[in-house]
């Protein structure tokens, strides 16, 4: 009958149904137990991966609170430098004697020594000069120095900043600065009596520093030889500073550079009928002034005294060419490219001459062993030649045309 159809044809459906839902749960479950397979493997794969690393690398150490101020060793320089170093020691890591150590302790102390109250012990005064020594002695990076004491990378750096402000602010006034009329006279004398000149008072050269320029300007400050400096030029006496002016980008405090100063209207001596007053001695790159001689151009014309005369000359300034390479092989961050920031260099490069001073005035010379090593450096960076213009207002021996900016340190 119809309605048996009915009801058979509707059993038969459901039936369908349920056998359609039956099957696609048993593949859902396949399909699930598959992806369960393949990420167990992964995972033991990486376990046995994991365990072949642990066999030759050791496990890290467990994640411990951070630390408000790392652990640091002073070892060196409390067990070390104070009680150990002999005398020749001394000297050699710290470019000075004991004696002449703490007289600039002394001059610096009301400069860099340590607050009363701090949060935790402070670095002494002698740590602290100490430090800055070591830096332009050795020319180290930042990081060595103070794995080196036992200090943090931002103290050194600050230290060092320190000590150059100071230096600025006042002994550099007292160990570099122009004679006075008695002191330049004694200069000429001592000058005529070791080269028969009469009348000198200083002598003027320049040399080239290395410095890290910037990285937009790095042409500017190329000199002829291919590497970036900066113009250190200088009058000395016998071995001493007189006069410094550094030539880069980055112009700073120090008096004006009028040359003028250099002369002294009541040294004036009577030569055969003619007033000459002091001068200084300058290579044949300078011009001729009323306060600056030289010796005669090469020509095949000169007379047997002119050619006495430039040979007397020349040995004369043989001293300033000492007085730099006694600077540099005493101060070796001025024989390599340093990590300082370039505007820093020149005030850095006027502490390195007051620190030259300084020893000299002390008596306190460099080792013999220090110039050769001076020499050998040296020839990483050889000296470009270079005329000179004292007429413009940037003086001295420079390869800068754009960061030309002059600096006077007296």
């Amino acid at each position: 009958t119809p309605l048996w159809r009915s009801v058979c044809l509707c059993i038969f459906i459901l039936f369908y149904f349920i056998f359609k839902i039956r099957t696609f749960i048993l593949q859902a479950q396949q399909y699930i137990t598959l992806l369960l397979l393949r990420y167990r493997r992964r995972e033991q794969d990486d376990m046995f991966i994991t365990r072949g690393t642990l066999n030759l690398v050791p496990p890290p150490p467990p994640r411990a609170r951070s630390q408000w101020m790392k652990v640091r060793s002073k070892d060196w320089w409390e067990r070390v430098v104070l009680v150990e170093f002999t005398d020749q020691e001394w000297k050699q890591n710290f470019r000075m004697t004991r004696l002449s150590f703490m007289k600039l302790c002394t001059l610096m102390e009301r400069h860099m020594a340590p607050e009363e109250v701090t949060v935790r012990p402070p670095v002494p005064l002698i740590m602290r000069v100490a430090i800055v020594l070591y830096k332009l002695g050795s020319c180290a990076e930042y990081r060595v120095i103070a794995n080196q004491f036992g200090i943090s990378k931002s103290s050194v750096k600050k230290f060092v900043y320190m000590f150059r402000k100071s230096m600025m602010r006042g002994p550099i006034k007292q160990l570099i600065r122009v004679p006075t009329d008695e002191e330049a006279l004694e200069i000429a004398r001592a000058f005529e009596a070791s080269h028969h000149i009469p009348q000198i008072m200083g002598l003027i050269d320049g040399s080239h520093i290395p410095v890290l320029p910037p990285s937009d300007g790095y042409k500017d400050f190329v000199n002829r030889k291919g590497w970036p400096s900066y113009v250190l030029q200088a009058v000395v006496d016998h071995g001493r500073f007189l006069d410094v002016r550094t030539l880069g980008a980055e112009p700073t405090a120090f008096p004006n550079n009028n040359m003028s100063l250099y002369l002294f209207s009541q040294c004036v001596k009577n030569i055969e009928g003619k007033d000459i007053n002091l001068f200084i001695v300058g290579d044949p790159a300078y011009p001729l002034l009323d306060w600056l001689i030289k010796g005669y151009p090469n020509s095949p014309r000169l007379t047997p005294q002119q050619e006495s005369f430039n040979v007397y000359l020349s040995s004369v300034r043989v001293g300033v060419e000492m007085a730099f390479g006694l600077l540099k092989s005493r101060w070796r961050v001025l024989l390599k490219r340093s990590d300082f920031h370039f505007s820093f260099a020149p005030t850095m490069i006027a502490t390195c001459c007051v620190l030259h001073n300084f020893c000299q005035k002390e008596r306190d010379y460099a080792n013999s062993s220090w110039l050769e090593e001076g020499r050998d450096r040296a020839n990483n960076y050889p000296q470009p030649n270079q005329p000179v213009n004292l007429h413009k207002p940037a003086t001295g021996l420079t390869e800068h045309p754009k960061n030309c900016q002059n600096t006077r340190v007296f």
